[in-house]
């Protein structure tokens, strides 16, 4: 047997198991391929041989329409569902009509709620900032509400003009300032979508020791959406985690009730006791204290918007996208997709110079996921010694100080050496 198995709450990994993936478009070809090499090189060296991937490739995007005639096909989709786990390369959106996005679709279709972003700084790797080893977050981005739901009409359209009048003579909205020449779209944000990322954001503080989860909104605005992402958010949180968490929705009714030295009190008694703090803060004002203040963030759980402006930022504050892993999870099912987090650049396809580290760390991510943390952390060591002696593709070296560019398959032969090295210490 080589599927994954889902049991009630973990997944069953067999020794010899299959991951499905996708090679993807423009560089996805060179990087998936070394990302695969390099993750079949760890397993051998952490578990010499009594581990081990069977690679099974599918098809999605410009490949399978080549092939298909199709975008993303149906046996695709099975596949995700059937393994369970799985791997992908950049996607390229396609021109025209039908699906907006493969990867929106990839996650709408098997409810990978969430989108994981890990974001922290390798020694050696340039940064904007001072000190970027301040930098260690874990982004929870809400995948499937918000308007990646994807419900919007064309200014002009039919649609557009029936959800107007709608709102015009129906719910006597008065606020649309051009009427005739708008667009629309439509946000859902529901209790249910809320209470489950926020659910795995506390839950994944709790299992690593990390000090708080920090709700990120714009709910000063949109007060029923990201207002109630807030509201929801913190109702969850002391109803369900009362003994494992503080939230700061407790520590303000404590300053009504009792006054702010109890409450001040009780915050502090809970840190000591290695309680998670659940706070929340404003999206401008998160991205502002990012910057100045990063260590006073640890875990954040955001909407879908808001998370992708996040994570490319903090990427951006370590180092650049090129080296941004992320995930796709439902943590009730056990499906994943862990996924290259840039774009296609196809102005870089097949000239032997793209990045293979998000893609690469994104496989860091799904070995932790299947209870292989040994063969990551291999990748990870190898990484952070490359990087720290300037060992890296073109992006990343010839912004360090001693940089020495690698094509993309020297840097995979590199590495490799290295985790066979890092292996026998």
């Amino acid at each position: 047997m080589s599927r994954i198995i889902k049991e009630e709450k973990r997944l069953v990994v067999p020794e010899n198991v299959t991951i499905p993936f996708i090679e993807g478009d423009g560089v996805g070809k060179e990087i998936t391929s070394v990302c695969l090499a390099v993750v079949d090189a760890a397993v051998n060296a952490a578990y010499k041989g009594k581990r081990q991937i069977k690679w099974k490739e599918v098809l999605a995007g410009e490949k399978a329409f080549k092939y298909t005639g199709k975008w993303l096909p149906n046996e695709t989709m099975q596949a995700f569902k059937e393994y369970i786990v799985g791997l992908k390369g950049p996607l390229t959106t396609p021109v025209g009509g039908g699906i907006r996005s493969l990867n929106v679709a990839l996650r709408q279709e098997l409810d990978l709620y969430v989108c994981l972003r890990p974001v922290r700084w390798f020694k050696g790797v340039e940064s904007p900032l001072k000190n970027p080893q301040d930098v260690d977050m874990y982004i929870f981005r809400e995948n499937t509400e918000d308007i990646y739901a994807g419900i919007e009409w064309e200014q002009g359209s039919d649609e557009a003009k029936k959800f107007l009048t709608f709102l015009v003579n129906e719910m006597r909205v008065t606020k649309v300032r051009f009427p005739d020449t708008s667009g629309f779209g439509v946000k859902p944000v529901s209790i249910e979508g809320t209470e489950r990322l926020v659910r795995a954001a506390i839950r994944y503080a709790i299992k690593h020791k990390l000090p708080s989860v920090t709700l990120v909104h714009k709910g000063n605005i949109m007060k029923f959406t990201e207002g109630g992402f807030k509201k929801w958010g913190y109702e969850m949180a002391d109803r369900e985690f009362a003994g494992e968490t503080f939230s700061m929705n407790r520590y303000n009714a404590l300053v009504k009730e009792q006054g702010k030295a109890v409450a001040d009190a009780a915050k502090e008694e809970a840190v000591k006791q290695g309680k998670v703090i659940v706070n929340d803060v404003i999206a401008d004002a998160f991205l502002q204290n990012t910057l100045l203040h990063p260590k006073d963030y640890s875990v954040v759980a955001t909407l879908n918007l808001n998370g992708d402006y996040i994570s490319d930022q903090l990427a951006a504050m370590v180092g650049g996208i090129g080296i941004a892993p992320g995930a796709n999870i439902n943590y009730d099912t056990g499906h994943a997709i862990f996924e290259a987090t840039h774009g296609t650049a196809p102005d870089i396809a097949g000239q032997n110079k793209a990045n293979p580290s998000s893609i690469i760390l994104s496989a860091v991510m799904m070995l932790e996921y299947l209870g292989w943390k040994e063969a990551g952390e291999l990748i990870t060591s190898a990484m952070e010694c490359c990087f720290s002696q300037g060992l890296a593709t073109d992006d990343l070296a010839r912004l360090m100080p001693d940089g020495k560019s690698l094509s993309t398959s020297s840097f995979r032969d590199v590495l490799i050496q290295q985790i066979n090295c890092e292996s026998k210490k």
